[in-house]
């Protein structure tokens, strides 16, 4: 990603915030982190994020999901003796699927951005509105994509350790490379 896509992105993920209400002070918009996942597909399969805390017991982030963007299917494996990252997802503003382990939801809101199955195989449907919320257990395996209007999501979880991630897609680098 380059750093005028890089910019553009971050921008627009400002303009969502204002939409959901979320107020930011001037270093968390400086600092919002766009997440492209190495894949050169951010309409697509990207983030955009703000992280409020991150210590060793608990973090809280804003995500932010432009319309039908999704994260990439993922989990929180077990890390330095602890069990892995529980999260917590509430919906602020917009729509977001979410997409978890156990039976398939027939007749699902959304489509993976790649049909391919060994990138994206979980599709049992939780769809959350603003107020909703859903709280994942660690290692399980998720993704999620905005509806139409995009979506704002917060996060409360146990540490956040982003580099621990691992993606069903192999390819999916988790700590985003800028460009000149």
């Amino acid at each position: 990603m380059t750093k005028q896509e890089h910019e553009k992105a971050r921008v627009r993920a400002l303009e969502y915030f204002e939409k959901a209400g979320i107020v930011l002070t001037e270093e968390e918009k400086d600092n919002v982190e766009v997440a492209d996942f190495g894949l050169d597909n951010l309409e697509n399969e990207g983030l955009e994020i703000v992280v409020y805390v991150n210590t060793d017991r608990c973090c809280a982030k804003e995500l932010v999901l432009f319309p039908f963007q999704s994260c990439p299917e993922h989990r929180h494996p077990p890390v330095a003796n602890t069990p892995g990252k529980e999260e917590t997802f509430r919906c602020r503003w917009g729509e977001v699927y979410l997409y978890v382990e156990g039976k398939e939801t027939k007749n699902r809101k959304c489509r993976p951005p790649k049909e391919d199955t060994s990138k994206y195989s979980v599709f049992h449907e939780v769809v959350l509105k603003p107020g909703m919320q859903y709280t994942l257990k660690p290692n399980i395996k998720h993704w999620f994509q905005a509806g139409g209007g995009g979506a704002v999501v917060s996060e409360f979880s146990t540490k956040s350790r982003d580099e621990a991630d691992i993606f069903t897609d192999k390819d999916i680098k988790r700590i985003p490379a800028i460009e000149d």
